[in-house]
C-alpha cells in the first residue's frame, strides 16, 4: 500500500494550486489597491485643475467689459468640484480650498479664500497661508487679506502678475482603500493636489460681491459636504 501511494500523481496539481494561490493572491491585491491608488491621483489631479481653471473665468460682465465675481459664481464652481468627487466622497473624506492671490502696489496676498469639505486641521487647511474670513466681503483696503511671498512649494512659488490675481486651488483627501491599508504599506494616505490659473478677464479685484438675492458664502469656518 506505502508503494502504491509514493506513485500516486492524483490531486498533485491541486498541491501546487494550494502552494501558489496565496502568492497569486497576494500579487493580485497589490495590483488592485496601486491602480486604484494611482487613479485617485489622477482624479484628484484633474479636480483641481478644473476648479483652478473655471474660478479664473467666471463672473458676471459689467457694460465696460470688466466682470465682478460673486459669491454665487464661488459657489457654483465649488459644486461642481463637489459633484465630480461625489462617488469616492472628496468633500466628506477631504477638504477644498479656494485662494485668489492677487497683486497690489507691488506686494503679494491672499485676498480671500472659500472652502469646502468636512476635514479640518493643519493636513486640510491651506499650507499656504489662511486668509480672515470676512476677508473680500468688503471693498478694499478693508479686510486686505494676509500677505504672502507667492503660495507654493518652496523654490516654485507661484505669483500674481501686477495688479491681476491668479485662483489658486489646494485639495487634501484621504485616500480610501478598496482591499485595505495593507496592500499599500508605503503608499501615502493622504493626496495633496494643487492648481493655479490666471485669471483671465478684467476681473474687478475690490470684493466678491453677493447681489440680492445674497448666496451663503463658503468660508473656510465652515465644515460641510454640500
Amino acid at each position: 500500500m506505502l508503494a502504491t501511494i509514493g506513485h500516486d500523481r492524483r490531486g498533485l496539481a491541486l498541491i501546487e494550486f494550494a502552494y501558489t494561490f496565496p502568492v497569486v493572491l497576494s500579487l493580485g491585491c497589490f495590483a488592485v489597491e496601486n491602480a486604484n491608488l494611482t487613479v485617485m491621483n489622477e482624479r484628484v489631479n484633474q479636480i483641481s485643475l478644473n476648479l483652478a481653471d473655471n474660478a479664473s473665468r467666471v463672473g458676471d460682465m459689467q457694460s465696460n467689459n470688466s466682470s465682478q465675481l460673486r459669491e454665487i459664481d464661488v459657489n457654483d464652481v465649488l459644486t461642481a468640484a463637489r459633484l465630480q468627487g461625489e462617488k469616492w466622497g472628496l468633500t466628506q473624506y477631504g477638504r477644498i480650498t479656494l485662494s485668489s492671490l492677487e497683486e497690489h502696489d507691488g506686494q503679494q496676498f491672499i485676498h480671500w479664500q472659500r472652502c469646502l469639505g468636512m476635514k479640518k486641521g493643519a493636513m486640510y487647511d491651506s499650507r499656504y497661508g489662511v486668509a480672515p474670513t470676512d476677508a473680500g466681503t468688503q471693498p478694499l483696503p478693508a479686510t486686505p487679506g494676509t500677505r504672502v511671498a507667492g503660495m507654493g512649494d518652496p523654490g516654485a512659488l507661484v505669483t500674481a502678475p501686477p495688479d491681476s490675481g491668479v485662483m489658486f486651488v489646494e485639495i487634501a483627501y484621504d485616500y480610501q482603500p478598496v482591499l485595505g491599508r495593507i496592500w499599500i504599506p508605503s503608499g501615502p494616505m493622504q493626496l495633496h493636489y494643487k492648481a493655479s490659473f490666471i485669471v483671465r478677464d478684467k476681473r474687478v479685484f475690490n470684493q466678491i460681491y453677493n447681489p440680492q438675492p445674497q448666496a451663503t458664502p463658503y468660508t473656510c469656518d465652515r465644515y460641510t459636504t454640500t
